[in-house]
């Protein structure tokens, strides 16, 4: 029996070569799309999920309310760990992290720049970070000791055997015992380094970690097996209040903790407690790989219905000698799965083609699935799956053919059949056009965020790392720098321009509310700090050498001003950190963080000595060449013992929206792809409505009839098809793309264009696929199509 099955089943795939290659092309681009999006979302669950404790792992968040609001945030005192440690014995291990330094080593002549950390001694202990070298319950006991990756050996000693106990320099100011070598961290890290040197150096360096009353670094926390999280969660609410006497009616801060594995994908803590983040586009691009699968089914059903009157006779010659319906539902069932498998097979060839080229759009490292025992069961899975959905209509409705009516060649199809059909063609293209608006919508706002004012000038602006030599060297720096080919103007910041990243509640001026409290942003600069970045003055002037006060001056921004309520704030009083001094000018408000954030208020002090951060370059606009030129050689005559670095500007404020620059891209491929498989769906329909409409056409054409209209007629009833999933579409991708943009502190309006926009694609698609098989069917021989009457 079922060797017949088979049998019956390639004789048509061969009879009908092209009805099966559109079919099977249909499921497979739905298959290897739904297999791509199923191993993106795989490696985005696995994110930090290895680790042997994970159960016991959790980052320590920091809730602060102030100023009528509560904020959430990952930076904590750069002395809690420890402390948290010493006091809860539900703790087990704890460590600090501060993450992101790109410091420069040097081993004998080669000197290079290396991208690390600092963390507490227990981190080894924690954390599934498997080593090479060394051992876990010593690595980062020391002071003095660092741990490095299998890369940064192999890139200064050749081996991890040959790094263990040597020394290597830090920063051209200290050297440090290599007392581990771990491997190399997997690709699913979210927080990716090449070394890790001890706490207490960070604690050295920046003195103002060692207060409660500032953060910037992370806290972990391992506890102990029996420990209740959500018992220690409550206990730590109030932790801070033992340590932290700054602490007022008008602010307070409460901790809390979070699952560490869940940080990656629930790390927007806007409302306080994570709420959203990345798993925004886990569950954006799940319910995308369903759609297209689910439009790649419809489209199967549609094109084996289309096929139906084809063997409407072998049906009825079935049935009536003795075949009844279950077996054939269970015939066409596996031909159904026959094709899916065919089609399956042809998804797995273009995904080792498509597989890269995924990579390269979503930044990842995905390697081939197919040695894993879980994938080919989730394949089979699919497989069996999808076969049964997209097989399940037509086998029901063919197996339903009335034998006597078959054999006399006069099938009629009931209302309700055909109105299932065109229904699954609506659905279909409610899908694409959503797909469609959502792609419109997304690459809109991408380029709002890549064109939008600033209210700064992010071109021919770049800045160096204020480290080594140059710390002391800045005046010669800007002074040869101004003489130099291709630069224009030099100052300094201690952030980068694209993200302010320190803030303060320490303010004061006169008739401050003292129930009130105010975070403001701050950021220190030297003398020319407007003119280099091209920030505009709204009021008074900007810092000067000619003014020797301004070194207890401020410039505020007009967000700043507006919660201060100064009416004519220029020379009014204002303190900082109690520093007493006053305001000398305002600036008109612009962007110093990612447009996800508002603009917050600002404060900008002069600090023209001890600055650290970053040196700010303008360059001569087309002369950017001769400005790095310029820049490179002053960088090795003056920091010789480092490596030149510099960032532009707008690069690293690109690099802000890698995330929506990826969903951009992908939007793009996959309404492309949905619209392409629902034209083959559409052809599917065509083919069957030509071929039912067969003789009317012909009676049409003795009457009279021209080609125009009655290609107009059999085309009227598709574009009416997508008008109605226009309409359905409309209010489900308004909805749903407006709650995305809700991400954005400044966003585009979705204004009406966009939905006819996305109506008139989907029209003139669908009248260019429709276009040939209506154009057969005018265009046919009407003495043909009547000869059977």
């Amino acid at each position: 029996m079922i060797r017949n099955y088979l049998k019956v089943a390639w004789r048509n795939l061969f009879r009908n070569k092209f009805f099966s290659t559109i079919n099977i092309l249909g499921l497979a681009l739905g298959i290897v799309c739904s297999l791509l999006i199923f191993l993106w979302v795989q490696n985005e669950l696995s994110v930090d999920s290895y680790h042997a404790n994970d159960k016991q792992l959790y980052a320590v968040v920091e809730r602060q309310y102030y100023d009528n609001k509560v904020m959430g945030q990952y930076s904590v005192p750069g002395v809690l760990a420890d402390q948290m440690k010493k006091v809860l014995p539900e703790v087990e291990y704890a460590t600090q992290l501060h993450n992101g330094d790109r410091n420069t080593f040097q081993v004998g002549d080669k000197i290079l720049k290396i991208d690390g950390a600092f963390a507490g001694e227990d981190i080894f202990k924690m954390f599934s970070y498997p080593l090479l070298e060394g051992k876990a319950q010593t690595a980062l006991n020391d002071p003095s000791s660092i741990a490095i990756s299998r890369k940064m050996a192999e890139d200064f000693f050749g081996s991890p055997q040959a790094a263990i106990n040597k020394s290597i320099r830090y920063e051209n100011k200290q050297d440090f015992k290599i007392t581990a070598v771990f491997e190399n961290l997997p690709e699913n890290t979210s927080t990716k380094f090449d070394y890790l040197i001890n706490w207490y150096q960070y604690l050295k360096e920046n003195d103002w970690a060692k207060q409660w009353g500032n953060n910037g670094p992370e806290a972990y926390v391992m506890l102990r097996p029996d420990a209740n999280p959500a018992l220690v969660d409550k206990k730590i609410a109030h932790f801070l209040d033992l340590y932290n006497k700054e602490q007022t009616k008008a602010f307070r801060e409460q901790l809390g903790l979070q699952k560490f594995s869940e940080v990656y994908l629930y790390s927007d803590l806007k409302t306080g407690k994570p709420s959203g983040g990345r798993i925004q586009y886990v569950h954006l691009f799940s319910i995308v790989a369903v759609f297209i699968l689910l439009i790649a089914c419809i489209n199967f059903m549609n094109l084996t219905t289309a096929r139906s009157i084809k063997r409407a006779r072998e049906i009825g010659v079935r049935k009536v000698v003795g075949a009844v319906r279950s077996v054939l539902i269970r015939q066409f069932l596996g031909e159904a799965i026959l094709l899916t498998l065919l089609a399956v097979i042809a998804a797995l060839a273009l995904m080792v083609v498509l597989l890269p080229v995924f990579n390269t759009i979503t930044q990842k490292q995905i390697g081939y699935p197919f040695a894993h025992f879980t994938f080919w069961i989730w394949l089979f899975a699919l497989t069996f799956i999808t076969g049964i959905i997209s097989g399940s209509y037509p086998a029901l409705f063919l197996s339903g053919f009335n034998p006597v009516t078959v054999l006399k060649g006069a099938v009629k199809l009931s209302t309700a059949s055909a109105m299932f059909r065109k229904g699954l063609v609506v659905f279909q293209f409610f899908m694409s056009i959503v797909l469609i608006i959502g792609t419109i919508v997304v690459s809109k706002q991408v380029n709002y965020i890549q064109t939008k004012n600033l209210g700064y000038d992010r071109e021919n602006l770049l800045y160096v790392p204020l480290e080594g030599d140059l710390y002391t060297k800045y005046d010669i720096f800007k002074n040869e720098g101004l003489r130099m080919p291709g630069i224009k103007d030099v100052s300094r910041i201690t952030s980068s321009p694209t993200n302010f990243d320190s803030s303060t509640y320490g303010v004061n001026w006169t008739g401050k509310d003292p129930n009130l409290n105010i975070m403001f942003t701050q950021v220190g600069v030297d003398y020319d700090f407007t003119k280099t970045m091209k920030l505009t003055m709204a009021d008074g002037r900007d810092f000067s050498r000619d003014f020797a006060s301004d070194s207890t001056g401020y410039i505020l921004n007009e967000t700043a001003l507006k919660r201060i309520g100064y009416k004519n704030p220029i020379g009014k009083p204002f303190t900082m950190w109690g520093k007493k001094g006053y305001i000398v000018g305002i600036l008109k408000d612009f962007h110093f963080n990612s447009l996800h954030d508002p603009i917050y208020p600002l404060i900008v002090r002069l600090q023209a000595k001890d600055i650290y951060g970053n040196i700010l370059i303008r360059t001569k606009p087309g002369q950017t060449r001769e400005a790095i030129a310029s820049i490179e050689k002053l960088c090795k005559e003056l920091n010789p013992k480092f490596t030149v670095n510099y960032q532009f500007s707008d690069l690293e404020y690109q690099k802000l929206y890698n995330n929506e620059q990826v969903v951009a891209k992908l939007s793009d491929a996959f309404a492309i792809l949905g619209i392409f498989i629902s034209c083959l769906g559409l052809l599917g329909l065509a083919m069957f409505t030509a071929e039912q409409r067969t003789k009317e056409i012909g009676i049409r054409k003795v009457l009279g009839a021209s080609v125009g209209s009655l290609f107009t007629l059999l085309s009227r009833e598709f574009v009416v098809l997508v008008i109605m999933a226009l309409l359905l579409a409309t209010p489900v991708a308004w909805y749903s793309m407006n709650d995305w943009l809700l991400n954005y502190q400044y966003h585009i309006d979705i204004e009406w264009w966009i939905f006819l926009l996305a109506g008139l694609v989907a029209i003139v698609i669908t009248l260019v696929t429709v276009s040939f098989q209506s154009a057969k069917a005018a265009l046919m021989n009407p003495i043909k199509s009547l000869r059977s009457e």
